[in-house]
């Protein structure tokens, strides 16, 4: 039997989804240990592998076969457009992809004025303004505080991630339109959703019954 390798995302979200997959019996002690400068975790016993990826990486990975599923946040997969399958949603990290800018830059939205965007996710923001909206933009890449961008005067609206919306009102911007809602997805490489169909759909059918019971217990709460 081979090996079915997963990509995690390094962070809070891989700690999340380690918390999630131990739920149906899936456990690495290895990836836990924090001094570990392993880049390969292994479980012998499911013969599985893991290894925590920059976020950005884990849909290259995924494409080209190196992992055979991948967890990551849906900006990603979005940003970066690779080919893969994308079989679940896991809740985890839920938040927007929204346009954002002073209450003012609203007008030219709706009049689909000539404007600049700045933004960490450019690929986004193209696809938003230009096949969803038609509206022709200039796109500002930043790797930094988005946020900034229309109060220096850089760009009238951002494109960016909202949870809360509070770093937004204390620099007195809001949000102007919504374009996606986010979450953490499971990913699966197309050859190996073939190859192992079996051991995959079992995990994805395990994790769809924990994630349905959590939800239960929410709803039984409330």
């Amino acid at each position: 039997m081979r090996y079915i390798t997963i990509a995690l995302a390094k962070g809070r979200l891989a700690h999340s989804t380690i918390e999630l997959l131990e739920k149906i019996g899936i456990s690495c002690e290895e990836i836990k240990d924090k001094s570990s400068r392993k880049l390969i975790f292994v479980n012998e016993e499911l013969k599985l592998k893991f290894f925590l990826a920059k976020a950005n990486d884990v849909p290259t990975y995924i494409e080209y076969g190196a992992a055979d599923i991948g967890i990551v946040g849906k900006d990603t997969i979005l940003e970066e457009g690779r080919k893969m399958y994308e079989v679940l949603d896991l809740g985890l990290g839920k938040c927007r992809m929204c346009v954002a800018g002073p209450a003012s830059a609203g007008e030219y939205l709706r009049h689909g004025e000539l404007i600049r965007v700045a933004t960490k996710y450019p690929n986004i923001a193209k696809d938003y303004f230009y096949n969803k909206k038609y509206q022709t933009v200039e796109i500002i890449k930043l790797n930094g505080s988005i946020e900034l961008a229309p109060i220096v005067g850089l760009s009238e609206v951002i494109v960016d991630i909202v949870e809360t919306g509070s770093t937004l009102r204390e620099n007195g911007l809001e949000v102007l339109e919504e374009i996606a809602d986010l979450s953490a997805r499971m990913v699966v490489n197309e050859v190996s959703m073939k190859m192992e169909h079996e051991r995959i759909n079992k995990i994805i059918a395990d994790l769809k019954q924990v994630l349905q019971d959590q939800r239960e217990q929410i709803d039984r709460k409330e």
